[in-house]
């Protein structure tokens, strides 16, 4: 049996620091605002965390009011809605789209991706994908498209 070598001091500090690669990377913790039930919500936080994020989920019967106070559009809601960077983010958003949102910085509320469309992130099932939109909720509650998939 062979002995270990020690893990050198830079190896040390990279195990250590690991988890602060998202905030090293420069991304900002996304707040997830779900019902404590579902399981989409769970398969969208994985998503965010795969691309990076370091995601703080918080389990609430009132969702509602979270989109309320970051002023999603009536009609244009999805079962989570999160916020990331003083900006919402409604449904189930692709990770890449989010991350275009913070490096381009417009003047928007946020993005949405209204209902819970088959193969975005969190709502896949199989190699059924059906088109969607991610939208840019404009700061007087109007959208535009920001993405399709």
């Amino acid at each position: 049996m062979t002995a270990m070598k020690p893990l050198p001091r830079l190896g040390w500090l990279l195990l250590l620091l690991s988890p602060l690669a998202p905030l090293a990377a420069g991304l900002p913790v996304v707040d997830v605002y779900k019902s404590p039930s579902c399981g989409c919500c769970n398969d969208w936080i994985k998503h965010l965390q795969a691309n990076g994020f370091q995601v703080r989920a918080h389990n609430t019967d009132d969702v509602v009011s979270h989109k309320y106070r970051l002023g999603v559009p009536p009609g244009y809601g999805s079962c989570h809605t999160a916020e990331v960077g003083g900006y919402l983010v409604e449904g189930h958003v692709p990770a890449r789209e989010i991350k275009r949102l913070l490096k381009e910085k417009p003047k928007a509320r946020g993005l949405t991706v209204p209902g819970m469309p088959i193969g975005s992130p969190g709502m896949e099932q199989g190699a059924r994908r059906d088109p969607y939109e991610v939208l840019l909720v404009l700061p007087d509650g109007s959208t535009r498209t920001y993405a399709r998939y």
